[in-house]
This record gives structure tokens, C-alpha cells and sequence, in this order.
């Protein structure tokens, strides 16, 4: 993917996969961890939804700063201990739909330039505005096939 209306069209649409996918998880194994210190569907779900404004903050930083330097975004010790299956699901998933199309709508009003302006990541060889939601991307479709692989899981105990 090397085109930002691609891009665009793939971040606006992903809403479109992932909470069908999610809601045909079913009840009794949506929180269900498949083993230690794995995510449940559920915990996949709420992670997604919480994502955008960690990007849109960067975007922000990026487009405001003269040599901008990203740091690693790590999930929390409270997030990998459970704490994301005492978040209301509905209203992460209705979160999600809303800061999409605000995401969406930025994006959409970005120049060529701002597109490629860079940044230093603590992590990656070399980082841009365009890579930076090509990896939100594809961030969002491993976590949707690992909702997938834990829907169609058949050794539940």
C-alpha cells in the first residue's frame, strides 16, 4: 500500500470488519483468555478502540515539530493483567466508529508534504506520517485475525 487515498479508504472502513467480527464472537467465550497472558477478544476489541487518539496525538507531534521523536507505545501492566475487561464494550466499539471518522477527516485534509514529513522512532529504521498509519493499519488487521483465530477456536476447556 504506497497511496494515501488506499490508505485512507482502508483506515475508514476497518470499523466495517473488525466490530461485525466482534459481535459474532460468541457470549460465553468473548472474555476468555485462550491462556496466560493472552488477550481475550474482548481485551482485542477495547485495545482497538483506544488506538486513534494515541495516533492522532503523534500526527499533532509530528506536524508541530521541527524534529519530532516518537516514543514505543507499550500496553500497560494493568492492561496485560485484565484491566481492559472492565471497560464497557459497547461504548469502546461506539468510541471507535467516532474517533475513526474524526481520524478519517483529518487525514483526508493532510497535504503531499505532511503525508512524508518524518520522525524519529525510538524503534524503526526510518518513520513517517504515512508510515505511521500504515502501521496503524496493519496493527488493527493482526489484532482482527487474532479476534478471528479466538472466535474459531474449537478447544475452549
Amino acid at each position: 500500500m504506497n497511496s494515501t487515498a488506499a490508505l485512507i479508504l482502508a483506515l475508514e472502513t476497518a470499523p466495517g470488519v473488525i466490530i461485525p467480527l466482534i459481535r459474532e464472537v460468541p457470549p460465553q467465550i468473548l472474555k476468555c483468555r485462550p491462556s496466560a497472558g493472552k488477550w481475550s477478544a474482548y481485551e482485542h476489541a477495547v485495545h482497538l478502540s483506544q488506538s486513534d487518539v494515541a495516533f492522532r496525538a503523534r500526527l499533532d507531534l509530528i506536524l508541530s515539530t521541527p524534529e519530532p521523536i516518537i516514543k514505543t507505545i507499550e500496553n500497560s501492566a494493568e492492561d496485560e493483567a485484565g484491566a481492559l475487561l472492565d471497560i464497557d464494550l459497547d461504548e469502546s466499539l461506539d468510541r471507535y466508529v467516532r474517533e475513526r471518522a474524526a481520524l478519517v477527516t483529518r487525514l483526508q485534509q493532510l497535504s503531499p508534504a505532511e503525508w512524508q514529513k518524518s520522525a524519529v522512532h525510538e524503534a524503526f529504521d526510518h518513520y513517517s506520517v504515512f508510515i505511521m498509519f500504515r502501521h496503524l493499519y496493519v496493527h488493527e488487521m493482526h489484532h482482527a485475525y487474532l479476534l478471528e483465530q479466538l472466535m474459531l477456536k474449537n478447544d475452549w476447556d
